[in-house]
């Protein structure tokens, strides 16, 4: 697909982001966004980050930080043009998204409610940084040291495993 001559495709791509926001009801982070979108057409990554830039400045998609990364949600500008522009979305691609919608979204929201990572501070010390997040609010967070890579990547991986068994039991720990 070519950005600049595909005109049809372009603004396909364009209803289709505001379609799937519409769709959600709710904001949604960008990896999100990005994935539903991918699984109904296959859209080059950058590309998605232009038409959402474009629909950002054209005020039909409200942008805002959280403490991970961007969440998108459709202005009533958004809702408008959507009415009017729908009929540019293929019925194929509106089917493929109804029929994954909230599989994507269900899987999604659980992959980003748990999250972990670290960062090397020093070539032997490495922050690691566990969290629940529920709504775009951290709920818990913890952060801790680790004293090689390998240790900090256990930690992460663990905690991406076993948070929902270890932050009853922290919890329960800290409020006795």
């Amino acid at each position: 697909m070519k950005i600049t001559s595909d005109n049809d495709s372009l603004a396909e791509n364009k209803v289709l982001i505001l379609y799937v926001l519409a769709r959600s009801q709710k904001p949604v982070t960008n990896d999100a966004l990005y994935s539903i979108v991918r699984n109904a057409v296959d859209l080059n990554y950058f590309y998605f980050q232009q038409f959402l830039i474009d629909l950002i400045d054209s005020k039909y998609i409200s942008c805002y930080e959280s403490q991970t990364q961007n969440i998108y949600s459709l202005t009533e500008e958004g809702k408008n043009t959507l009415d009017l522009t729908l009929d540019l979305l293929p019925g194929i691609v509106k089917l493929k998204v109804d029929t994954n919608f909230k599989n994507d979204i269900e899987t999604l929201n659980n992959a980003q409610s748990i999250v972990s990572e670290f960062t090397p501070i020093s070539e032997n010390r490495f922050e690691v940084n566990c969290k629940i997040v529920e709504n775009n609010e951290t709920i818990f967070e913890v952060k801790t040291i680790a004293f090689s890579r390998d240790q900090a990547q256990v930690i992460v991986d663990n905690w991406k495993k076993h948070a929902s068994k270890l932050y009853p039991k922290l919890l329960e720990d800290l409020t006795k």
